[in-house]
């Protein structure tokens, strides 16, 4: 008898709705498609030795490099992949699955079963949720591509670059295309060396985002027995209250609804670790200035409003509202805010002993008070 939990999400029915339902993109010719995917090619590969140079971090088992081909011998930090939309929607299944897995291991343990039914439409909202973010995303680096189910395995990672999304914005910003697809991949190289340079860092967070989401799984767990109309109640009344603080812009994040006050706790000292990584790859990006990327400074400008919502419809501030995007746009700005402080105090080697171990990571009190961070780990 097999003793492994079903999953709980059909995953497979989740990329398969997630690619059909993801938009196409912008329209383009044949021609600039070939020119923007070897643009973003050569934009991944050029940004390597420039993160590696702004930001002092070195990966733990030394830096690789290509051999063969035009870029022999250039500097490496993982696969890089450029994807349209449905490929990056179906990529994220791979990354929600090896996230979730601690949940359908609960599942089983309180023998709570899941239903095909109830798998298929966990896969209809997982699919219907990634299609809707696949046209919002530039850039991602997926440390857990190689995790699997071990901890310590964790391989190089890939780098997904959405190049549709990439040209859409590039056009409403009328920014330089070299300029901004280098600008793009500096942000993302920076994550690819902040794992590189702590192998332990995806093993981390994994461990501590599913153990969250296991202990949620318990405490709902309750609330899933519950006779079927009472639930169908709670949870439409659920729902119409969180959707509608949404849109007057006085609701919490949906998920607050279902969290005890030690889940928040914990929910609140991961996205610390998120401030982290998002803020230094944020400046980092920055910080190569404008003999490597000449309208670093334009750029900026335009896509720092664009991220805070100017002449965004309404539909879409509610949508990010909706999705938790609001704290995600928070991250950049307060891990940005902590990174520059502490190398104000300690410089950018002293802010690197941050990705030296678990215990250097700063906690949400920290990313608001740099100096406690720098007193604690500095002395």
């Amino acid at each position: 008898m097999n003793s492994t939990p079903d999953p709980v999400v059909d995953w497979s029915a989740a990329a398969g709705i997630a690619a059909h339902v993801a938009p196409p993109g912008p329209r383009a010719t044949r021609e600039q498609i070939a020119e923007l995917v070897e643009g973003l090619r050569h934009a991944a590969a050029r940004a390597v030795p420039h993160v590696l140079r702004t930001t002092r971090l070195e990966p733990a088992g030394g830096v690789r490099h290509v051999v063969g081909g035009a870029q022999d011998g250039a500097p490496l930090l993982g696969q890089v992949a450029v994807v349209d939309r449905a490929t990056w929607a179906r990529a994220n299944t791979q990354v929600m699955e090896a996230m979730t897995a601690p949940v359908a291991a609960t599942l089983g343990e309180e023998s709570v079963p899941t239903s095909d039914a109830a798998r298929l439409g966990g896969a209809a909202e997982v699919g219907g949720l990634l299609a809707l973010l696949s046209s919002r995303v530039l850039g991602q680096f997926d440390p857990y591509s190689a995790l699997g189910t071990d901890a310590d395995a964790a391989g190089p990672g890939r780098l997904l670059l959405v190049a549709p999304n990439v040209l859409q914005v590039e056009r409403a910003l009328d920014v330089h295309p070299a300029d901004f697809r280098l600008w793009v991949c500096l942000h993302e190289q920076t994550h690819a060396l902040q794992f590189a340079a702590a192998p332990w860092l995806a093993g981390h967070l994994r461990d501590r985002v599913g153990t969250l989401l296991q202990d949620l799984a318990r405490t709902s767990i309750g609330f899933s027995r519950a006779p079927l109309r009472r639930k169908l109640a709670a949870a439409g009344r659920a729902t119409y209250d969180v959707v509608a603080g949404v849109v007057r812009g006085d609701g919490p994040a949906p998920l607050d609804r279902l969290m005890t006050p030690a889940q928040k706790d914990e929910l609140v000292e991961v996205t610390a670790v998120m401030a982290l990584l998002e803020g230094h790859a944020d400046v980092m990006m920055d910080a190569v200035g404008p003999r490597v990327v000449r309208s670093v400074r334009t750029i900026r400008a335009r896509f720092d409003r664009r991220r805070a919502g100017e002449g965004a419809p309404t539909f879409d501030v509610v949508l990010r509202r909706l999705l938790g995007m609001e704290a995600k746009l928070a991250q950049y700005r307060d891990g940005a805010q902590f990174v520059r402080a502490v190398e104000e105090i300690v410089g950018r080697d002293g802010l690197n002993a941050a990705f030296a171990a678990p215990e250097n990571l700063p906690s949400a009190r920290e990313i608001a008070d740099a100096p406690a961070w720098v007193r604690r780990v500095h002395g």
